[in-house]
């Protein structure tokens, strides 16, 4: 067996998320099922950084997989599965690694992506790969707000219902809000050692509620200490969330504005 980690791109729009699931259309039943053509139909399992919900996208989503037979060079293996990929994935990163190495116990952080479009109506060409928040909102009071999510907290008011993860204490590194003026888009980028099930879409939907001025600036304090999912009711659409980036050494330092804050 060789082992294989591979970074991937693709559009999550017509994907019932990445994990394989019967009768669906999957991120990681398309490449089990190239891969099971490349080994004359024995399956190889496939292992993801995380398992993106349906509609979600990737810029950078980290798989493995332990492949049969004789070794092919990883640069070749990923040109194979490349010529066997639907146009909405494409592998740009390939490397043969240690079997101790795993996909998801390995990961030092991940960087979420999140971008909303604010034109009045739904633009046709971005409703499938943007939020859509068409209120006027403050994006001053957004950028502060988004600061007392930095560090160690307990989450629990920002995990959606459905997730098997008991410990719901996870650390953020970096927030950063930005805004895109010429396409009216704001984008919010989240970087930290795990996220819970829709944490990124329940934080941005808080945000935008605080730029719209219907909850205080710093109300994000009070609902993280009340560990209450029902202190946010609001998901933002799996439609503008992006897996960008997957670390497997330690977060730079130029990312750990949570050590600048405490």
């Amino acid at each position: 067996m060789t082992r294989y980690k591979m970074t991937m791109a693709y559009d999550g729009h017509l994907f019932h998320g990445f994990q394989i699931q019967p009768k669906q259309r999957t991120v990681q039943g398309e490449i089990e099922k190239a891969l099971q053509k490349m080994t004359k139909g024995q399956r190889v399992v496939v292992h993801g950084s995380g398992r993106t919900d349906a509609g979600v996208h990737a810029k950078g989503q980290v798989i493995h997989f332990d492949y049969p037979g004789k070794q092919i060079p990883a640069k070749n293996m990923m040109l194979a599965l490349n010529s066997l990929m639907p146009r909405d994935i494409l592998f740009f990163e390939s490397e043969i690694v240690d079997e101790n190495f795993h996909v998801q116990y390995s990961t030092k952080g991940k960087w979420y992506r999140y971008v909303v479009d604010q034109h009045h109506f739904t633009d046709p060409f971005k409703r499938f790969y943007t939020g859509h928040y068409p209120y006027p909102v403050d994006i001053e009071k957004i950028k502060l707000a988004a600061q007392d999510l930095l560090g160690e907290h307990d989450f629990t008011s920002f995990a959606a219902s459905g997730g098997q993860i008991i410990d719901k204490v996870r650390t953020i590194y970096y927030v950063n809000v930005t805004t895109r003026p010429e396409e009216k888009e704001i984008v919010f980028d989240f970087i930290g050692n795990g996220f819970l099930y829709n944490m990124v879409r329940i934080m941005v939907g808080a945000l935008l509620e605080i730029g719209n001025n219907k909850r205080p600036v710093h109300d994000l304090q009070r609902v993280i200490r009340a560990k209450n999912r029902q202190q946010v009711r609001t998901t933002a659409p799996a439609s503008g969330l992006y897996l960008y980036h997957v670390f497997y050494d330690e977060v730079p330092e130029k990312y750990r504005l949570d050590k600048k804050k405490h």
